[in-house]
């Protein structure tokens, strides 16, 4: 495995290329414009033509499954294809469903109304009202970023309310409290976002009033990451929550009634409600009455109780050193928790009871399955639904009763290639520090030779990499002999809070250490060479790769670097940046840029390395991480006389 280099102090901060961070101006967009050709051209190819069809064959398919959300009798999907690329909003009944060619009441056209109004519209979702479930608040991006407009809408009609809550494109919070009510906080002019972009007001908005006379519910300080709120319209303990995130990991969570009250939990947990229950889950571990819960665990007490000052706290999860807890929901009876060990899916059912909470786990899981399972509770009370897949298993959606012994498989996604000419592996690479870091292997069944292989990962904000199904990647990748690889280092959520902590801020480059010992590792073993070895990532994961290529050009053949942060100096100035501080850490400290410079990209390059041929893909309406970083990354290789440098925007 490479050493990772030894770093000169790099405290000064000439930037050549800062007139590329004005996103729309000319200048910018006409370099945006010769890089695009510039890249189309290089790719204009026979065989890559091809493959590009039989991936948009993939996309294009309406055989995927329509998942669902349930509100009152109805199930809704939101549905993109080739006739539809900005895609319809609809709903069926689950009688209707259960057939092959079920029958769709189209709501909202989105393609249509984009033609109408002349905007390029991309639905972002809708808060469908309760109970009744007759009105709709649709979130419309004009550009596809995080910003979007409110408009409420009527699902019987299928007509926009005219005069109704609406609100101009922004990074806007929004929730129902009653059929005349809403809780929403959003942009409400000069000094109402914070430094991170996000609204740090929530005000009580009533129907037929201006959103200027709306009530003021809280304010947060404006270097807060930004403020939340939603109603809890559970049956018979209706309650409204506020938000105040500090940043990413830490904040306070409050009760909203006659008073704003704070629920007294660590600064670093997670809330949740299930009827009368609280449900906490601490980040760090944490001391109540005596008795300490590791960080990851899933703690329940009785909300009420616990407000009044009593500590009586029950443990539902616990992890260890291989387990992790994912996510839960909820039935009407039931709590449904889907954890990991060693990165495979389990789900337990646990029941509250006179006599304390018991459990069980759902049996039939098979290895490398991923597996998501989520209640609903209402009319139908403990109906659940849960989806499996697999690298080699298409999807399948599942439904059943919490109790009853059977599930009924719903749909099943088509299979788009031949899985039964591959095989999936789990490995363990043993990095820097000796930390040993698993990761997923798939390919042909007969791995003779080092072959073309693509690395995959993430390592950022505690977010895990299961194993899920691709037909697109089978198809492009897998069926012609490739080699997929998806690691998961430290810094996701494979193994709890701890295994994320562990590369957070001054620690970063242990996640960098995790994916280069992967690749070292397939090199070790055979799979590949680094010729051939390719990796890829996005975000988050496009600094993963940023650093592969600052640190590690050795070891890779080919990279590609989506929509990445690279320049760690100016990222908390750059989009949604500064809401990340908790995560890299403040590059306008000293003491942060000691350590932040040794994984910034931007300020990586050197002279007289052999750089493998990278590809930057961005896109200009991105507002959370933005286009600004690949721009300035591509141009400083380029003017600096590094060849293989490709561009890409999607404009």
């Amino acid at each position: 495995m490479t050493d990772t280099p030894q770093f000169p102090d790099r405290a000064a901060t000439h930037d050549e290329h800062l007139w590329l961070e004005d996103i729309q101006s000319e200048q910018a967009l006409a370099w945006v414009d010769e890089q695009n050709q510039r890249a189309m051209d290089t790719f204009d190819d026979l065989a890559i033509e091809r493959t590009s069809r039989q991936i948009l064959d993939v996309l294009d398919s309406t055989d995927r499954i329509p998942m669902l959300g349930k509100h009152g009798p109805w199930y809704y999907n939101y549905w993109q294809d080739a006739d539809h690329p900005r895609g319809i909003l609809r709903r069926t009944t689950l009688e209707n469903y259960r057939t092959a060619n079920p029958e769709w009441d189209v709501l909202l056209d989105v393609d249509e109304l984009g033609r109408r109004e002349d905007t390029q519209w991309v639905f972002a979702g809708a808060d469908i009202r309760h109970p009744d479930h007759q009105r709709a608040l649709v979130r419309l991006s004009p550009d596809g970023g995080d910003a979007a407009v409110i408009r409420e809408f009527d699902l019987d009609t299928r007509e926009f309310v005219v005069g109704g809550f609406a609100l101009p494109n922004a990074k806007t919070r929004i929730s129902w409290v009653d059929p005349d009510t809403v809780l929403v906080a959003t942009d409400f002019g000069e000094g109402t976002l914070t430094t991170s972009s996000y609204p740090r007001q929530v005000k009580r908005w009533r129907r037929g009033t201006p959103l200027d006379a709306a009530e003021l519910v809280h304010e947060v300080p404006i270097d807060h990451m930004g403020v939340g709120t939603w109603h809890d319209h559970t049956g018979g303990v209706e309650r409204d929550i506020v938000r105040d995130a500090v940043d990413f990991y830490h904040g306070a969570w409050h009760l909203l009634g006659n008073d704003l009250t704070r629920i007294d939990v660590p600064d670093d947990a997670t809330v949740g409600f299930f009827h009368e229950w609280l449900l906490i889950a601490p980040r760090s571990d944490w001391d109540v009455a005596g008795t300490t819960y590791p960080a990851g665990s899933l703690l329940a007490t009785n909300l009420d109780a616990y407000l009044d000052g009593q500590r009586e706290v029950t443990a539902l999860f616990t992890p260890d050193a291989r387990t992790s807890l994912v996510s839960y929901s909820a039935t009407r009876h039931h709590l449904l928790l889907t954890t990991l060990k060693d990165v495979a899916s389990r789900i337990e059912i646990i029941t509250p009871g006179a006599h304390g909470w018991t459990r069980r786990e759902l049996g039939g899981i098979r290895p490398h399955q991923t597996v998501a399972a989520w209640g609903v509770d209402d009319e139908e009370g403990d109906a659940c639904w849960l989806t499996v897949s697999g690298f080699l298993q298409p999807t399948t959606l599942q439904h059943g009763i919490v109790g009853s012994e059977t599930l009924e498989t719903l749909k099943t996604a088509p299979s788009f290639f031949d899985e039964s000419t591959c095989t999936v592996e789990q490995h363990f690479a043993t990095s820097r520090d000796g930390t040993r870091v698993p990761y997923f292997e798939i390919g042909p069944e007969d791995r003779n030779g080092p072959l073309p292989t693509l690395l995959r990962g993430y390592g950022g904000f505690e977010v895990p990499l299961t194993p899920a199904y691709d037909g697109a990647i089978g198809r492009a990748w897998l069926e012609p002999g490739g080699v997929l690889v998806v690691a998961n280092i430290r810094g996701g959520g494979e193994y709890g809070p701890a295994w994320h902590q562990a590369a957070l801020r001054e620690n970063r480059l242990r996640a960098y250490e995790d994916f280069a010992a992967v690749a070292q590792d397939l090199i070790d073993r055979g799979v590949t060479s680094p010729r051939q070895l390719g990796c890829i990532g996005g975000s988050n994961g496009g600094l993963l790769v940023g650093n592969m290529l600052t640190h590690h050009p050795d070891l890779f053949g080919a990279i590609v670097c989506q929509v990445p942060l690279l320049d760690m100096k100016r990222y908390t100035r750059l989009s949604a940046g500064a809401s990340w501080i908790a995560e890299y850490g403040d590059p306008d400290k000293p003491e942060d840029w000691a350590f932040i410079q040794t994984f910034s990209p931007y300020h990586n390059l050197r002279s007289n390395v052999n750089y493998p041929p990278v590809l930057f893909y961005t896109a200009t309406s991105d507002d959370r991480v933005g286009p600004v970083q690949a721009r300035k990354m591509a141009a400083r290789m380029q003017a600096r006389g590094i060849p293989d440098v490709l561009f890409y925007e999607n404009r």
